[in-house]
């Protein structure tokens, strides 16, 4: 039996071994959390890539913080163990929740802060709402500064201007944050290639997989954010789309990767690993079986072959009409009435793909009642001649409303 993530139990057990993860929790195990921190020898950490000109070095796989982190600090515990360092979290993750979770575990165990490179991030932009928030976060965490901090899921490049500039030069000066930067699910390479010019950005996180990877503009902006100097975290790196689309292609790379001793989704990170410009891969792991896939594929040195992204071509190819690439500067223009098309189609990915029901239907919710309540009346036909996809964009937006209304 596989889980969500393609582990299988018997390979969860045999890449535990492998870890030196004898002393994890099991559900079930009534070992105690004293016993789990003593037992067994020190396990291989993973390893750590240098974060734009910082100079400062990131584990190359990061612990997103979208889950109930305040009743998993076994698990956080684990991560650092095995040199999962870079923690991302927000304001706005499980209601705050997530950031209380952090505090908690800090007020616990406070010598772990200097070990933790944590990155949260901000759903207001004005120099007053920025100063906000990031107070608000640091009583949470307890942290004292924050490594990094992003202006979250911004998506123009008028978002980074001289206030932003100088709430950050102040922020730092005021020893709250290190670095700054920016979160962006759509029109990343725009943003990207913005921010490569401004000179001031230390950081980026961006929607980039195995699909986008693959576009000459994308290869582009990546390349303009290295020349400067900018640190990248790449996040949805599974390439999943808002709705599940037949492609033989898929029991195919399963079956391949699988003979090759680890899991079509252990590829898919092993694929942008490959680019050396990515820093680090966020990923939400919020169960021990996850955690340890992703650990293991980080420690795994065997490289995809020219075959295996052939195949991972194929697959992006025929799956292309269920995955929106957040290419949002074309499609929302092109409808009557403003909506956010990129959004409720992330939305109903989290709903099918990530089986996140709740998390999607509470970001559905945070649309505006009068954008929501006219979505179906809409006319996309315009956005969908557009959509280098060709996805079905009205079929979906009322999927999305069945679903998530």
């Amino acid at each position: 039996m596989f889980d969500k993530n393609g582990c299988s139990r018997r390979n969860f057990f045999k890449i535990a071994g492998a870890l030196g993860a004898g002393s994890i929790l099991l559900p079930g195990n009534r070992e105690t959390e004293a016993q789990a921190e003593t037992a067994g020898p020190q396990p291989e950490k993973i390893p750590v890539r240098r974060f734009g000109k910082t100079g400062i070095e990131v584990s190359c796989l990061g612990l997103g913080g979208m889950f109930d982190i305040r009743t998993n600090h076994l698990l956080l515990k684990q991560a650092l163990r095995w040199g999962v360092t870079y923690w991302d979290t927000a304001e706005s993750y499980e209601g705050g929740n997530s950031e209380t979770g952090i505090g908690q575990f800090l007020e616990k165990y406070p010598q772990t802060r200097k070990e933790i490179f944590l990155v949260t991030k901000s759903t207001r932009y004005d120099p007053a709402g920025l100063s906000e928030y990031l107070d608000q976060s640091l009583r949470r965490t307890h942290a004292g500064y924050f490594d990094l901090y992003f202006l979250h899921g911004i998506n123009s490049p008028g978002l980074l201007g001289k206030e932003a500039r100088a709430w950050a030069e102040k922020a730092k000066s005021k020893g709250k944050i290190k670095f700054i930067g920016f979160s962006a699910h759509s029109n990343m390479e725009d943003m990207l290639l913005a921010a490569s010019r401004l000179g001031w950005i230390d950081g980026i996180m961006l929607r980039y997989d195995f699909r986008l990877m693959r576009t000459d503009r994308m290869r582009r902006a990546i390349e303009a954010c290295s020349k400067a100097g900018i640190g990248l975290t790449a996040m949805k790196t599974q390439g999943k789309g808002s709705v599940a689309v037949d492609s033989e292609a898929e029991l195919e790379l399963a079956s391949r990767f699988l003979e090759r001793g680890f899991t079509d989704a252990q590829a898919k990170l092993k694929a942008v690993w490959e680019e050396p410009s990515i820093a680090c891969i966020c990923s939400q792991m919020p169960n021990m079986t996850i955690l340890m896939s992703n650990v293991a594929a980080a420690l795994d040195r065997t490289k995809l072959t020219s075959e295996d992204r052939k195949l991972l071509d194929k697959y992006a190819l025929e799956t292309s009409p269920g995955y929106c690439p957040g290419c949002t500067n074309l499609c929302e223009p092109a409808i009557s009435h403003a909506a956010p098309v990129g959004d409720i189609l992330r939305f109903l990915m989290y709903y099918n793909s990530y089986g996140e029901v709740e998390l999607a239907r509470n970001c559905f919710a945070a649309i505006p009642r009068e954008v929501r309540d006219r979505l179906e009346s809409i006319d996309f036909s315009g956005a969908e001649r557009l959509c280098p996809q060709k996805i079905e964009i009205a079929e979906l937006v009322k999927r999305a409303v069945k679903a998530l209304a």
